[in-house]
């Protein structure tokens, strides 16, 4: 079947959204968001309130652009927040994976083969891990390059700061399990090195479709989060949640942020967003009933 939508004008976009049922009031303001939001981004937000199985796809209920925005604009703060999450949950993976094994196998301890599971996937990481210093412009990588001849690469405090977060989760996989790993893990509050693979898995997952503008309030997270039976510091006591939602996601993010900075506002500010979330959409997101009775959502 050959596409053969024609392009339409924004103000043709406008009479097709009123003609399924959109209530616009403001044509003027509709044009403004379409012309900086694009038709086909929108769509990801109406899908769910519209017949999509009927050719022109009428909305379903008393729907109007203003509640599509506002939707909107609570996924893109979602967006913003889950950044400031993810951005501290590395840095302190990072800073704790290049502390433990750099003490036991010296300060190159990346590069040694013997330390890791597969073979393949080393080689492989390696590679990638090149290719990322390549493109950096770091000065202090830049230093080690111009001073230093052997060994050829920077050390793991200097190779590991510049890889990104996808990477860093792939080589902590492939890791064996050792006294480092079991550290690691437990500076994160976690007690089995599986359930934090899995986690920063998760996270990078979510991260990405942060990082390209996706949409995420009711997105099925491809990566299903470990929902682990202990912890060492109090978590969700409801596990019967969905490990694909995002729910669950937060919790676990919530988790390891008060666990790096027990002061951190990350928890504050998404309890805030979460009630004001428009369109009575927590259940999309997996949130449970009841969600905030549990002592592990209550604010100190």
């Amino acid at each position: 079947m050959k596409y053969n939508k024609p392009t339409l004008p924004i103000k043709e976009q406008i009479a097709k959204l009123k003609e399924r049922g959109l209530h616009i009031a403001d044509e003027a303001l509709a044009t403004r968001y379409l012309s900086n939001i694009s038709y086909y981004r929108l769509r990801a937000y109406t899908f769910p309130y519209q017949n999509n199985h009927e050719e022109n796809q009428p909305f379903k209920s008393d729907i109007s652009i203003d509640d599509i925005m506002a939707l909107y604009t609570f996924d893109r703060q979602l967006r913003l927040l889950i950044f400031d999450a993810v951005e501290r949950v590395e840095i302190a993976l990072r800073t704790q994976i290049i502390y433990h094994w750099a003490l036991q196998n010296g300060s190159h301890w990346h590069l040694q083969q013997h330390l890791y599971k597969d073979n393949s996937k080393f080689i492989s990481h390696l590679a990638s891990l090149q290719k990322e210093l390549n493109r950096c412009n770091e000065t202090f990588v830049a230093h080690y390059y111009n001073k230093y001849t052997q060994p050829s690469e920077p050390p793991a405090w200097m190779s590991l700061e510049v890889t990104s977060i996808g990477l860093l989760s792939l080589l902590f996989q492939n890791l064996k399990s050792c006294p480092e790993k079991k550290a690691v893990t437990h500076h994160l509050g976690l007690l089995s090195p599986d359930v934090l693979e899995n986690w920063v898995h998760n996270f990078c997952n979510v991260r990405n479709i942060c990082a390209h503008h996706g949409r995420l309030w009711n997105r099925r997270i491809s990566i299903h989060l470990n929902i682990p039976r202990k912890t060492k510091e109090p978590f969700i006591v409801n596990k019967n949640i969905n490990p694909y939602k995002l729910y669950a996601t937060l919790a676990a993010m919530v988790y390891c942020v008060q666990i790096i900075n027990p002061e951190n506002s990350f928890k504050e500010r998404l309890i805030a967003l979460i009630k004001n979330c428009p369109k009575d959409q927590l259940k999309e997101m997996g949130f449970p009933k009841e969600w905030e009775q549990e002592t592990f959502w209550r604010m100190n």
